[in-house]
């Protein structure tokens, strides 16, 4: 037997082991307790899959204690406490009575159930046990009550630094930095996880000062010590400084380890810097390092925030049975990232064990790439599998039903987070700002940011651009001179927001105060001053600031301007935008229909059809307009002349009742909305039956008298639907908020918040 205990001390790689198992075949051994203790002990050392592991562990029929024992020792290596519990379980039916050593294991295992497991240790009179006592402190130290951790601390008359550095740890646990640098005074001898200890104690205070003071002052550094500070640079978001740590690592000769090149992987990934990443990469290969799944699913994530998708799926394909839930969701994140939407969601249902940053990755993914509905839908599904949501999920969820103007499921949504007592940081409380804003609740929208007790920027840009999308100017420049006063500085998007108000509201004077305060505008905040002029008539004088500019105008500059010149009539300067605006993004429809517009107010019908001609020979396509409207959870889509939905008749019927109100009330059919040279009653047919119409009417038909009704349209409303609307508010005694791709129009007794301009 002697050569098979040489084997397996010399064994240092998954292919010895097998080898070794391969001889155990050979002599008949393999059904031996003895052996089959030492090959999963082997595994344990070496990483092995899991999936091998189990089937040595399945192939004894009667595991005794020292199997049992191996086996939990390697799942709770691996981090898999439940495996762990369930192993224990099975001990005790196959009667295996579990020794001194086994209750560390699972005490760890149990998290702050682990008091379970202290209560059998006394009754088994293990508790004198000094490991047993160490893992008793460390996992009080975690959980609580930290004072029982103190009192075992206290009752152990021969300390082993072991024990002072778990309580250390424990109340850096807790954050009671003055007990912790007391104990730390206190002892005599001090190892390098005692200083290792206070390093990361202080980093997680985000003291990087006197973590990086402790870590100097250390008698001698293993590459525990290293990781602690080069973790503690990290978790502070200061990826220079793990580099340069990591080099002057290098340089002292200290050897890397899994978790070192797990934690500069990921530094470099949130770096993302390509040719950074490339460096490392290669230091790798020199080095000939052997990466385990954990530093793999890092070097994954960094080659997918560097943008090389194609090496993270290599990679992901190599990991095989390897492949843990990190690196699934890693794969999923990265594919959503780039909006490939498709591969992720084959992913995620390709995986056989899901968590909560799966379904997040997944329902974000859809969020952020324009389709809310399915996130929404995604979610549903996640609250039906009974998978409990955290922050990230409703911020993508709630940011997903201010897109959607999903107002009832939005409220739904703060209802469930009240309910599950789930806690906002800044970033949720900026999302409910946000969906508020976007479902033209600005009431509520300002109570959620006054409520805050801490702002960044984003809550302030989020309110501005929800003040800005009413019109409301006033309170959007207070905002900015508020928001100065709590010594947060404005950006690019602030003053975006702002101008867009004054805008809106009309503020000449104070936009152009405000634009001339910037230090060095872009074409965006030039675009907003071009349209704030435009309102007001200002038409030469704007061009005249597209001519100044410094840096060469951009889409939105020129659409600003062709805006103006249809409102005011201005078929010079429209036609001067439009061309540039055609040579600028020549697929974009909406520019030819603006000019289209132009033309068909003036009757222009040989323009008109000259424009027509130029869409179909650049093969540019109208978008198809439409708009939707939330009711009993579910979005109502509407497209003109739409008879798809499943009431179509009664809409109609609603439709030609209010029409016939309003027309009583004064209203007639613009017919320049239409762009084409038609009949006169076809003119009226078709602007009669636009998707915010019937939009208006579905909700007049469904929903309560004093409900508010609230629709969304993905074009700019047309100047007859704004019409007819604004008369059918007075009519019908109801506001009607229309959302379209500009603003908001809020309709109430006859008038619009727009003041007619938008």
């Amino acid at each position: 037997m002697s050569h098979l205990h040489t084997t397996a001390l010399k064994a240092t790689k998954v292919n010895h082991l097998k080898q070794l198992h391969a001889q155990l075949f050979q002599h008949s051994l393999y059904f031996d307790n003895y052996w089959v203790a030492q090959l999963i002990n082997l595994c344990t050392r070496l990483h092995a899959p899991p999936t091998y592991v189990r089937q040595v562990f399945e192939s004894v029929h009667q595991p005794n204690v020292f199997v049992f024992t191996n086996i939990l020792k390697f799942y709770s290596q691996l981090g898999s406490h439940t495996d762990v519990l369930y192993l224990f379980d099975k001990m005790h039916k196959c009667n295996v009575t579990p020794d001194a050593f086994v209750y560390p294991i699972l005490i760890k295992a149990s998290g702050k159930w682990g008091v379970v497991f202290h209560a059998r240790c006394i009754k088994m009179g293990h508790d004198w046990d000094r490991f047993i006592r160490n893992a008793l402190i460390d996992m009080y130290g975690k959980f609580g009550p930290l004072e029982i951790a103190r009192e075992l601390f206290d009752e152990i008359p021969e300390r082993a630094v072991a024990d002072w550095n778990a309580m250390i740890s424990g109340y850096w646990n807790w954050g009671n930095e003055v007990e912790a640098r007391g104990l730390f005074d206190l002892m005599d001898e001090k190892s390098v996880v005692t200083w290792t200890a206070m390093v990361t104690g202080y980093s997680r205070k985000k003291d990087l000062e006197n973590a990086r003071k402790y870590f100097d002052q250390m008698p001698e550094r293993s590459v525990v010590s290293w990781n602690a500070m080069m973790s503690g640079y990290a978790q502070n978001g200061c990826a220079e400084e793990v580099i340069r740590l990591f080099n002057e690592m290098m340089s002292c000769g200290v050897r890397p380890d899994e978790t070192t090149w797990v934690t500069v992987i990921s530094s470099c990934s949130s770096h993302g810097d390509a040719s950074l990443a490339e460096g490392l990469v290669k230091m790798i290969n020199e080095k000939g390092v052997r990466l385990n799944c954990f530093a793999k699913t890092a070097l994954l994530d960094m080659y997918a925030k560097c943008g090389n998708l194609a090496m993270a799926r290599k990679i992901f394909d190599e990991l095989g049975t390897y492949k843990n839930l990190v690196t699934w969701n890693a794969m999923i994140s990265a594919y959503a990232r780039v909006g490939d939407l498709a591969s992720a969601r084959e992913l995620f249902y390709t995986m056989s064990e899901k968590n909560v940053i799966s379904w997040n990755s997944i329902i974000a993914g859809y969020a952020q790439n324009g389709q809310s509905k399915v996130a929404i839908d995604l979610f549903k599904d996640m609250i039906a599998k009974d998978v409990l949501p955290d922050e990230v999920t409703m911020v993508s969820v709630i940011s997903a039903c201010g897109h959607l103007g999903a107002l009832e499921f939005g409220n739904w949504a703060v209802k469930f987070l009240e309910k599950h007592q789930i806690k906002l940081s800044i970033p949720g409380y900026n999302a409910l700002i946000f969906m508020y804003s976007k479902c033209g609740n600005m009431k509520d929208a300002e109570k959620v940011f006054q409520s805050m007790e801490a702002r960044d920027v984003i809550s302030y840009n989020t309110l501005i651009a929800g003040f800005a999308a009413y019109g409301n100017a006033i309170e959007s420049v207070e905002l900015l001179w508020k928001m100065k006063k709590e010594n947060i500085e404005p950006d690019r998007i602030t003053y975006i927001g702002v101008l867009t108000a004054c805008s809106h509201g009309g503020l000449l004077e104070e936009g152009q105060r405000i634009f001339d305060s910037i230090k060095d505008p872009d074409s965006d905040h030039y675009a907003c001053m071009v349209d704030l002029l435009g309102r007001n008539g200002k038409l030469d004088e704007a061009k005249c600031l597209i001519g100044s500019m410094a840096m060469r105008p951009h889409a939105g500059v020129y659409g600003s301007l062709l805006h103006a010149s249809r409102v005011h009539k201005r078929i010079d300067l429209g036609e001067f935008a439009a061309n540039k605006l055609f040579e600028i993004e020549p697929e974009n429809s909406g520019n030819y229909v603006l000019l289209s517009n132009i033309y068909a107010s003036a009757r222009r019908w040989e323009d008109v059809d000259r424009v027509r001609g130029l869409m179909t020979i650049g093969g540019v396509k109208k978008t198809t307009g439409w708009s939707w409207i939330e009711h009993e959870g579910k979005m109502h889509k509407f497209i003109v002349g739409d008879r798809s939905h499943e009431r179509s008749a009664d809409i109609y019927r609603v439709l030609s009742e209010t029409e016939k109100k309003i027309r009583q009330a004064g209203y007639m059919a613009d017919k320049s909305c239409v762009l084409k040279d038609v009949e006169e009653e076809e003119m009226e047919e078709m602007v009669g039956t636009h998707s915010e119409k019937l939009a208006v009417a579905f909700a007049l038909l469904v929903t309560e008298p004093h409900y508010v009704i609230r629709v969304v349209k993905n074009l700019r409303i047309c100047r007859d639907c704004h019409t007819a609307i604004k008369i059918i508010s007075k009519s019908e005694g109801r506001e009607i908020i229309v959302r379209d791709n500009n603003r908001f129009h809020c309709f109430s007794e006859g008038q619009c918040s727009c003041k007619d301009y938008w």
